[in-house]
């Protein structure tokens, strides 16, 4: 899979965008968007909008999707959250036969500024899946618990200790790294980006505008400074 800035190019649970998590629904039909504050002048003109992006998004991202894999469903399905309600948010997660799907709620489309932020969103997302992050993501959470719940057994830790050990493990090995996904997706989202047609420069504003994360320990998400740094790395390669 962002934040929360209402935002969230991001994944909570094991999610990839910055965490991924399971929609159940998600629909491409959703009710319509019913007010705006970003740089579109209406919701429905933010709605057509997503929709065009979506339309030059998708087959760019799976055509990367395709080159840079193997094994991998390719396949995206780009959708709108049908819950008016959820938090401005993006995120990138599987459905039950492993097809991905690239969602949005509502209010992040009406958070936009303009399309290259939408596109750029998209890219970010689509990058979490072609570089694998929830994969990766479970591979991580399960080593953590292997290993901590492993020492809690050598010190002599009753059943309930080492059942904690075990939920922590799993916890720090999920997020160990999901600064380095974000930074990944960033870089890989913003080539994906100009692929598209679209600015990464204008796109990445969109990041300006999240609540800076900092440095927090065990945090899932890496400071704005670092995010734009890597953006400009991989525009310098374009």
């Amino acid at each position: 899979m962002f934040l929360r800035m209402a935002i969230g190019f991001g994944l909570l649970g094991l999610v990839a965008a910055c965490d991924v998590v399971p929609t159940s629904d998600t629909n491409t039909s959703a009710a319509p968007l019913v007010a705006t504050t970003s740089g579109f002048s209406s919701a429905a003109q933010a709605q057509r909008a997503f929709a065009r992006v979506a339309t030059k998004m998708e087959p760019v991202i799976e055509r990367e999707c395709r080159t840079k894999t193997t094994g991998l469903d390719c396949d995206f399905r780009i959708v709108i959250d049908g819950n008016p309600n959820s938090p401005a948010n993006a995120y990138q997660t599987l459905d039950a036969n492993k097809r991905p799907i690239i969602a949005f709620t509502q209010k992040l489309i009406l958070d936009a500024g303009n399309a290259d932020e939408l596109a750029f969103v998209m890219g970010h997302e689509g990058a979490h899946h072609i570089l694998n992050h929830i994969g990766r993501q479970k591979q991580n959470s399960v080593a953590g618990a292997v290993i901590l719940g492993g020492l809690a057994t050598l010190t002599g830790a009753a059943p309930a200790g080492v059942e904690e050990a075990v939920k922590l493990g799993a916890q720090f090995g999920a997020r160990g790294y999901s600064k380095d996904h974000e930074l990944e997706a960033d870089y890989l989202g913003a080539k994906l980006t100009a692929l598209g047609g679209y600015s990464p420069v204008i796109g990445s504003e969109f990041i300006k505008r999240i609540p800076d994360p900092g440095d927090r320990f065990l945090g899932t998400h890496p400071s704005n400074e670092e995010r734009l740094q890597v953006v400009q790395k991989a525009l310098s390669e374009i």
